[in-house]
C-alpha cells in the first residue's frame, strides 16, 4: 500500500530534483559560456594586436611578399596557431603548416565579405579536441586582400568545464540525499498526527466517542482534528437527546395505556355502574386519541427525517385558516379560563400551501402557548401580509424560554427543563414543515414574561397558483 508518507517524500525529491537539474543545466551552460567568451575575448584581443601589427609594418607590399619576407613576424604577435587566406579563400599561410585544401570555413567566408571577429567552433583532422577559431579581414586600400584567423585548441577549456561539471555533480547529489533526509523527517511530521487522528476516529467509529484528538496545530489538520472532535461532541449531544427522547416517549406511551388497562381492568367487573362504565369508556377513548396523535406525531417525524413527506398544495384564504382556528381553539380557552385573540389584516388574502399541513403547525405552536399560559392568561395569533410573505405571529404571556433552551428548542429531540415540556419533536416538525413551505420560524421568549413566535410564508400570486397542479 502507498503510503502518504512514501507519496510526500516521492513528491519532494522529484521537485527537488527537478530544481537541481535545471540549476545545474542553467549553471553548466552559464560556465561553458563564460569559458568560451574569455577564450573569444583573448582571440580577439590577439587577432587585433596581429592585424594592427600588419597595417602598420606591411601594408604597402601584397600579402604574399608579407608572409614570405616576413614570416616569423606573425606568429612571434601570439600563442595561437595563425592562418592566413587570400582574397579567394586560399590558405597562404598555416605557422603549424597544416595544409587543407578545399576546406571552407563559414568564419572566413564571413570575412572575405567584410564581417569581423567570426567565431567558430568545431572538430578538425589535425586535433583530438574540438578547436575554436576567430577570423577577421586584412584590408588594404579600403579592400579586403584576405583574411587572418586564429585557431585555438579547446582541450584545457573544456577539461576546466568538465572539472567544474563534475563538483557541480557532486554538491547536488549530495543535496538531493540530504533533501530526501530532510524531506522523510518533515513528511513524518505531517503523517504522524495524521496516524493519532485516524487512531482516534477507528475509536470513535468502535464506539468510543468520549476520546479526544488532542492536537493544538493551527494548521489544516489541526483544524480537521477540531472538526473531529467538535463531530463527536454533537455525536455525543444528539445520542443523549435520542436516549431522552426514548425515554420521554416511553414514558407518554405508558400514561395512556396504564389509564387503559385500568379501566379496562375495571370495566371488566360485572358491578360496575352504567355512569362508571360510561366514564370509563370516555377515558379509554380520550387516551386512545391520545395515543394516536403521538404515533402520528412520531410518523411525520420520520417521515420529515427520511425526506419523504410531500405537500399537496392548494390555494386557500387566510380567512379560512383563522376561522379554523377560531373554532378548534376557542373552546379550549373558555375550559382553560384563557383569553384568544385573532387578528387578521387581509381577509381576502391567498396562499398556497398544503393547509393540513399548515394547520398542524399553528396547532402546535398554539397548544404550546396554552400550555405554558396560566388561567386569565392571553393568547394571541395574527395574520399579516408583508411585502409578499404571510406574517403569522403566536404570542402568548406565559412562563417563557429560558436563555439555555431558547437557541436549541427547535432541535430534534430537545425537551427543555420545563417540566410541561413534551418529548421534544412538536418544534422540530413545525420547523421542517415550514422549510418544505420555502418559509421560516422565529423564536423569542423572556422568562416570566412569555414567547413570541413568527412564522413566515412566502404568498404565491393567484396567476401562479393556478399553474400548479398535483
Amino acid at each position: 500500500m502507498r503510503t502518504i508518507k512514501s507519496r510526500l517524500v516521492k513528491s519532494f525529491s522529484i521537485v527537488i530534483f527537478i530544481t537541481i537539474l535545471v540549476l545545474d543545466i542553467l549553471l553548466i551552460t552559464f560556465v561553458r559560456k563564460y569559458y568560451y567568451d574569455n577564450m573569444n575575448d583573448l582571440l580577439k584581443n590577439q587577432l587585433q594586436v596581429t592585424t594592427n601589427f600588419y597595417k602598420k609594418y606591411f601594408n604597402l607590399y601584397s600579402l604574399e611578399e608579407n608572409i614570405y619576407d616576413s614570416l616569423d613576424s606573425f606568429w612571434e604577435q601570439t600563442d595561437a596557431q595563425i592562418q592566413i587566406y587570400d582574397n579567394t579563400g586560399s590558405m597562404l599561410m598555416d605557422s603549424i603548416g597544416v595544409v587543407e585544401d578545399n576546406v571552407k570555413y563559414i568564419d572566413v567566408q564571413k570575412s572575405l565579405q567584410g564581417e569581423k571577429n567570426n567565431r567558430w567552433i568545431g572538430n578538425v583532422s589535425y586535433y583530438d579536441y574540438k578547436v575554436m577559431a576567430l577570423s577577421t579581414p586584412i584590408e588594404s586600400d579600403g579592400k579586403v586582400i584576405g583574411v587572418m584567423r586564429l585557431v585555438v585548441s579547446l582541450e584545457a577549456v573544456d577539461k576546466g568545464i568538465s572539472n567544474i561539471i563534475v563538483f557541480f555533480l557532486i554538491i547536488s547529489i549530495t543535496v538531493l540525499i540530504f533533501s530526501i533526509l530532510v524531506s522523510t523527517i518533515l513528511a513524518k511530521n505531517i503523517v504522524v498526527p495524521i496516524k493519532k487522528l485516524t487512531i482516534v476516529a477507528e475509536e470513535m467509529a468502535g464506539g468510543d466517542l468520549g476520546v479526544r484528538s488532542d492536537t493544538n496545530s493551527r494548521d489544516e489538520i489541526g483544524k480537521l482534528a477540531k472538526t473531529l472532535d467538535y463531530m463527536a461532541e454533537e455525536i455525543q449531544k444528539r445520542e443523549q437527546l435520542k436516549n431522552e427522547f426514548i425515554s420521554s416517549i416511553s414514558h407518554e406511551l405508558r400514561t395512556p395505556l396504564t389509564a387503559i388497562k385500568g379501566w379496562v381492568i375495571t370495566l371488566d367487573d360485572s358491578q360496575t355502574d352504567k355512569d362508571t362504565l360510561k366514564m370509563g369508556l370516555n377515558i379509554i377513548e380520550k387516551e386512545t386519541d391520545r395515543l394516536v396523535n403521538m404515533v402520528e406525531e412520531l410518523l411525520d417525524f420520520s417521515r420529515l427525517s427520511s425526506g419523504k413527506m410531500t405537500l399537496n398544495k392548494k390555494e386557500v384564504s387566510i380567512k379560512a385558516i383563522s376561522d379554523y382556528i377560531d373554532v378548534y381553539m376557542s373552546a379550549r380557552a373558555r375550559r382553560e379560563n384563557k383569553r384568544l385573540n385573532i387578528n387578521l389584516d387581509s381577509e381576502n388574502k391567498k396562499i398556497y400551501v398544503d393547509i393540513d399541513r399548515i394547520k398542524q403547525v399553528l396547532i402546535n405552536l398554539l397548544d404550546n402557548a396554552f400550555k405554558f399560559t396560566e388561567a386569565e392568561g392571553t393568547i394571541s395569533i395574527s395574520f399579516t401580509a408583508v411585502e409578499g410573505s404571510l406574517k403569522i405571529v403566536v404570542q402568548d404571556d406565559g412562563s417563557g424560554i429560558t436563555k439555555e433552551d431558547l437557541p436549541r428548542v427547535k432541535e430534534k429531540f430537545y425537551k427543555g427543563k420545563n417540566a410541561k415540556s413534551k418529548n421534544g419533536i412538536g418544534l422540530s416538525i413545525c420547523d421542517e414543515i415550514v422549510k418544505l413551505h420555502n418559509g421560516e420560524i422565529f423564536i423569542e421568549s423572556e422568562e416570566g414574561k412569555g414567547t413570541s413566535v413568527t412564522v413566515i410564508l412566502p404568498v404565491i400570486k393567484e396567476e401562479e397558483a393556478n399553474e400548479k397542479t398535483f
